[in-house]
């Protein structure tokens, strides 16, 4: 069983690639957290999670799933325990995503204690751009990120289907995660601005004119941060449960949706947009 959640399709995508190679079914953390987050395992199945970085940190809807998760056994026999992995998609480095990680993962309520085996993350097409200076790639540079990360992603499904471990007390891969220069910094007091500062649903606006009131902003927004859809014009919440995923100014066709003055002249990406 393999947990993801994506915003702009990139996660969703590197899950559907390792559900394929590893025949593990993929479940949407979106449409599960709040909801049911209570899941039973067969013998030998293997639990997965993937999700991108924000803020050089674990997305706040995957920490809020993974403190309500709850794994029960098919097989109440069973003492073996599930092979778990995680792979992470970001648009550089990550920091100390993982190492915040590895503590959600030790305290998931299961019926078979997890410990996290193997780690990987890969490098994706950007599509933060609520700061200056940043913007989406390219789309020879978007191709040319696929493909390595589908690469990396290929090898790393054989490094699960084979249950493969480290030799230490490390999950297999941690060495090699691409964490940056003075990575405390960057996931402490940088991920706190980030997180405390930076992620707000405030500065988005609608510019009227454009608007076609077609709801798709709505509908792809994973927090149900939006009052819109089919006829009406979106409008934000601002209840405190938006994760500036830009998924509402990604996937608007008529590009009518703006992050303050932010995303002034700036381009537009989902995975599927051009691929």
């Amino acid at each position: 069983m393999i947990f993801y959640f994506s915003g702009t399709g990139n996660s969703h995508w590197a899950a559907e690639l390792l559900g394929q190679s590893l025949n593990e079914r993929i479940v949407s953390i979106r449409e599960t957290v709040g909801v049911n987050t209570s899941f039973t395992l067969e013998k030998g199945e293997k639990v997965g999670f993937v999700f991108p970085v924000h803020g050089w940190r674990v997305p706040r809807i995957v920490m809020e799933f993974m403190r309500t998760l709850e794994l029960h056994e098919a097989d109440l026999q069973n003492n073996i325990g599930h092979y778990t992995f995680c792979l992470v998609t970001a648009g550089d480095t990550i920091g100390r995503t993982m190492e915040r990680f590895v503590k959600l993962v030790k305290d998931v309520k299961s019926e078979t204690p997890l410990t996290l085996n193997a780690v990987e993350a890969v490098i994706m097409p950007e599509s933060y751009v609520g700061l200056p200076g940043m913007d989406v790639d390219k789309p020879e540079k978007e191709r040319e990120k696929i493909g390595i990360a589908e690469k990396i992603i290929s090898n790393f499904s054989s490094v699960v289907k084979d249950q493969k471990v480290s030799q230490s007390n490390l999950p297999l891969g941690w060495e090699h995660l691409k964490r940056g220069p003075i990575p405390d910094f960057f996931s402490g007091p940088v991920g706190a601005f980030f997180t405390y500062v930076l992620v707000t649903d405030k500065p988005f606006r609608v510019e009227s004119e454009k608007c076609v009131q077609c709801g798709i902003c709505a509908k792809v927004c994973p927090v149900s941060d939006i009052d819109g859809g089919k006829g009406k014009e979106p409008k934000w919440r601002n209840n405190g449960k938006c994760l500036t995923c830009f998924a509402c100014y990604h996937h608007c066709p008529q590009h009518a949706i703006e992050y303050g003055s932010r995303t002034k002249y700036k381009g537009q990406y989902f995975f599927r947009k051009r691929n």
